[in-house]
C-alpha cells in the first residue's frame, strides 16, 4: 500500500509518503503559523522526493483534531481536495492517537499512556490510553491539574504513567504532586505525518470524508442585532 500523509493541526507541518511499511519520503518544519501556504509545495516535494505521481498512491491521511483552528481546517481543506480531485479514499486520524503512537513500546509497556497537547488556551487537548494504546476515555479539553486529579482517582492504585505532547511537563508535575509515578516520553511531541501514514495503513476503508474533531467549541462571534433607532 503507497500512502500519502499529511498534518498542520498544531504548531508543525509535516507530509510523508509510506510504501510497503517504510517511510520512503518526509519532510517536516516546526510552523506557528502559515501552514496554509507550505503545505502544498512541501506535498509537491516530497512526491518528487518518493518518485510517485498522485495515480501511484493508494490512500491520502490527514490529521483530524483536535488543534489549532487554522492549521486543522488548511489541513482538513488541502487533504479533501487532493481525495477529490484524484478519487483516493481519505483516512482520517486524530492528533492525539498520532502522538500516541510515537511513543516506543519499551516506554508505555505496563504504563498508562496519557497525552496533553497544547490548545493555546488554559485547557490542553488531553486522551489516556491503555499500555496497548486502547483508549480509556474520549478526547478532552482539560487543565493539567484538574486532568492529573481525575486520573490518579478512576485509574488503578499504583499506576505508572508515560506521558507525551508538547503540553506534557505541566501533566508529569500535576500528577507528581498527587503522588504518582510519572515520567515524560522521550517521543516527538506533536504529530507527524510518518507515524499518521503507518496508522492510515492499519485503519478499515473510510465510510466517507473525515470531519473535525472539536473539543472546544469554534470561536466565533455572533453578529449583534441592530437596535432600530427612534
Amino acid at each position: 500500500m503507497r500512502i500519502l500523509a499529511i498534518d498542520c493541526a498544531t504548531t508543525a507541518c509535516s507530509v510523508a509518503i509510506w510504501v510497503g511499511g517504510s517511510i520512503v519520503a518526509v519532510e517536516r518544519a516546526e510552523m506557528a503559523r502559515g501552514q496554509g501556504e507550505a503545505l502544498l509545495p512541501m506535498i509537491d516535494r516530497v512526491r518528487s522526493q518518493a518518485g510517485l505521481a498522485f495515480a501511484e498512491l493508494d490512500r491520502l491521511a490527514v490529521t483530524i483534531g483536535p488543534g489549532h483552528f487554522t492549521g486543522l481546517r488548511s489541513g482538513l481543506a488541502t487533504a479533501r481536495g487532493l481525495a477529490l480531485a484524484t478519487g483516493l479514499p481519505l483516512v482520517g486520524v486524530t492528533t492525539l492517537d498520532a502522538v500516541a503512537a510515537a511513543v516506543p513500546l519499551a516506554e508505555r509497556a505496563g504504563a498508562i499512556l496519557a497525552v496533553a497537547l497544547d490548545s493555546k488556551r488554559a485547557e490542553a487537548y488531553v486522551q489516556a490510553f491503555a499500555s496497548d494504546r486502547t483508549p480509556l476515555a474520549p478526547p478532552q479539553a482539560r487543565r493539567p491539574a484538574d486532568y492529573a486529579g481525575e486520573l490518579w482517582r478512576t485509574v488503578p492504585l499504583g499506576s505508572r504513567f508515560v506521558v507525551v505532547g508538547d503540553a506534557a511537563p505541566a501533566l508529569v508535575g500535576a500528577l507528581q504532586e498527587h503522588g504518582a509515578v510519572a515520567v515524560l516520553s522521550s517521543a516527538a511531541p506533536r504529530p507527524d505525518a510518518a507515524i499518521i501514514a503507518a496508522l492510515a495503513a492499519a485503519a478499515a476503508p473510510p465510510s466517507g470524508p473525515p470531519a473535525p474533531l472539536y473539543v472546544h467549541p469554534v470561536d466565533t462571534t455572533p453578529p449583534r442585532p441592530r437596535v432600530a433607532r427612534a
